[in-house]
């Protein structure tokens, strides 16, 4: 899902970085090409320079083909295959909404095909293009709406070329891999396996998870698709004439490679805009699928739509009824938006695909931010926790996962792969599993309790075996105008306004809005790896509200590391495909947050913290707490909320152990 400096270019980096052959599909951000060329200028130029001569002499390159969908529309595509191949060969096929163009407009350079030359120089034919609405491709982009005929369009047109074996492997991270999924559920015969990286945004309903590509979580609107549909959500762009040949549409690549330049609003600023169906509108964005109706297969006006609305079902997610039949390769991140309906579409699909292909399914998870696998270092850093030398060769795996179900050759890099790779964090390792969660693993419950005063770090809320006592609920107020601002957690491209990774909580947490719940210390060393879930006895003045929760490693120094989060709309608490449900004053209610999963290894003397709040904004949007729209609210009602813990109320945290 790509970004300029400090924001879009962000996710266009991330979003093509999780196999190395994947880093280079768009083009990192230079300095405008000036008079003098600096010194690294020059050398990135020459280095590019040679690349490309390095491509020639081994590929056959067929630039700016437009290639015909079912209702007429062309799509742009690169093509690069290997001379004297001595036979036909198959494809690594890289479909995605940014920019790929083969020359660097701004350098005056190629672009750096560093990759395209490494899939010819294995033997492959790597062909790359942009979705339906983007650069040169023709027709109007929805996010996941036609690219699902679209993405069976380009596989058959792939196999039908007099070069292909008839063999099509995908690969790529966030938008460059959201789509496949549900493309591969249509069984096309050609699309032999699939390389899902940073997916999240690709999967609609799965299990308990009603997210609908990332829009939702516990049924609170994920705001980082606002601001990424400021460009993305692009009906307005120039386009060259349908006649004009393909040496014409070359030689206009040298000279335009239409990638936008949008003012760059102050999104920090902008995701304070109510109502929120106008955050689009208040920065100057280009009207669009975000809140506008549009003819397209969806009908546009995404942040109108409730988690189960049939306008979802009518676009490009994969949701649970589609069935997986091929082999899949699946890289995950802690840290990433959507790790936990990541691991269950996966799990899904092994305990649904039949038995050859369910055994055919393998994971990676990472200790890392959205599409950061291959930045992993020896330190590698994750806000500001160090959580050590988390490397993996991701280009073996995935080469030597294309050579065994593309070109059906010995591949010994998968034959040793694990089917679960999971990386620990705190022990800072990565661990191996058949199953996720591990096998062996088993759940353990803590119950929140209190003398009623749990607000702040200085609070009395603890972390105890068993719940008990007489109910003494902790309360506080949330006020939609003074949210708890989101410091860390699992996310994506919400640029300088969110700073995603884990942080130190303590500064944050002496706001009187925040309850904070701890364990004794640990005696023991305990693997937590698996889902948690908390469940809450919780009442309100409000009509309508959100609880959420955040999960942290508190160390002997007294530093609170966050490790998950999560977010309840109450009116969806008993679930996205009833109707919405209200809160009465007075009145208890359970509720019970979707799983999230996590890997971290508690050492001894270590805590489980959990801070209990009504916002995390603006990481989910704010519950103006009136029962209304919310979408179309300008003005919220402070809400008084409470926590009850007794026998009667057993809130509590379950999360998953992996005995050693």
């Amino acid at each position: 899902m790509s970004k300029r400096p400090a924001l879009r270019h962000v996710r266009t980096a991330l979003s093509v970085g999780a196999a190395s052959f994947c880093l280079a599909l768009v083009a990192a951000p230079v300095a405008a090409q000036q008079t003098s060329l600096t010194r690294e200028q020059l050398a990135t130029i020459a280095k590019r320079k040679d690349i490309e001569k390095q491509l020639e002499d081994v590929a056959v390159i067929d630039r700016k083909v437009m290639v015909k969908m079912r209702d007429g529309k062309r799509m742009a595509a690169d093509i690069y295959r290997p001379k004297n191949a001595g036979g036909k060969v198959p494809a690594i096929f890289v479909r995605t909404p940014y920019n790929f163009n083969f020359w660097d407009v701004k350098l005056g350079a190629p672009r750096d095909m560093t990759h395209e030359l490494e899939a010819v120089k294995r033997g492959y034919a790597f062909v790359e293009m942009n979705e339906r609405g983007h650069y040169f491709s023709e027709g109007n982009y929805e996010i996941l709406g036609a690219p699902l005929s679209d993405g069976v369009d380009a596989v058959r047109w792939i196999t039908s070329q007099p070069w292909s074996s008839g063999k099509v492997g995908t690969t790529g991270c966030s938008s460059t891999a959201e789509w496949q999924m549900a493309v591969v559920a249509q069984d096309e015969p050609g699309l032999a396996t699939f390389n899902v990286q940073g997916f999240g945004a690709g999967v609609g309903r799965v299990g308990p998870y009603y997210e609908q590509g990332n829009w939702y979580r516990g049924g609170a609107v994920q705001m980082l698709f606002i601001d990424w549909l400021y460009k993305e959500q692009n009906q307005l762009r120039p386009m060259f004439p349908s006649n004009l040949s393909q040496a014409d549409l070359i030689q206009a690549s040298k000279m335009f490679d239409l990638d936008s330049q949008p003012p760059e609003p102050d999104w920090d600023k902008a995701f304070w805009t109510l109502p929120e169906k106008d955050i689009m509108k208040a920065v100057g964005g280009p009207k669009g699928i975000f809140a506008d109706a549009m003819d397209v297969p969806t009908g546009g006006n995404m942040i109108a739509r409730a988690p189960n609305s049939a306008a979802w079902y009518k676009g490009g997610l994969w949701h649970d009824n589609m069935k997986i039949n091929r082999p899949g390769l699946w890289f995950m991140s802690w840290f990433d938006v959507s790790v936990s309906p990541n691991l269950a579409a996966y799990n899904h699909v092994r305990a649904t695909a039949p038995k050859k292909i369910a055994d055919q399914q393998y994971a990676v998870i990472a200790p890392v931010l959205h599409c950061a696998f291959t930045r992993a270092t020896e330190h590698t850093m994750i806000g500001d926790l160090d959580v050590g030398d988390a490397r993996f060769d991701y280009q073996a795996l995935v080469y030597g996962w294309f050579d065994k179900f593309l070109k059906g050759v010995d591949s010994p890099v998968v034959d040793k792969q694990p089917k679960v790779m999971y990386y620990v964090m705190g022990e800072n390792k990565w661990h191996d599993s058949p199953t996720w969660p591990p096998a062996g693993a088993v759940t353990r419950d803590l119950y929140f309790t209190s003398g009623g005063k749990a607000n702040t770090l200085y609070g009395d809320g603890k972390l105890v075996d068993a719940a008990g006592g007489t109910d003494q609920p902790d309360r506080f107020v949330y006020d939609p105008a003074n949210p708890v601002t989101t410091l860390g957690g699992g996310g994506c491209c919400q640029g300088t306004a969110v700073k995603f990774g884990s942080f130190d909580q303590n500064p944050q947490l002496a706001r009187n809005d925040i309850l904070v719940y701890d364990s004794e210390p640990f005696k023991e060393g305990t693997e937590v790896s698996g889902p948690i879930t908390v469940t809450l006895y919780v009442s309100s003045d409000a009509k309508d509200t959100d609880f959420t929760f955040k999960v942290m490693d508190v160390h002997p120094d007294g530093t609170a590391w966050n490790l998950t989060e999560n977010i309840q709309r109450m009116r969806y608490r008993e679930g996205y495909d009833k109707p919405p449900v209200w809160m009465k004053d007075g009145e208890v209610y359970k509720v019970t947050f979707q799983p999230i999963d996590t890997s971290n290894f508690f050492f001894p003397g270590h805590k489980l913290r959990v801070a209990i709040s009504s916002s995390n904004f603006p990481r989910f949007d704010r519950n103006l707490n009136t029962g209304g729209n919310n979408y179309d609210e300008a003005k919220g009602v402070i809400a008084h909320n409470a926590v009850h813990h007794d026998a009667e109320h057993p809130s509590k945290i379950t999360f998953t152990v992996v005995p050693r």
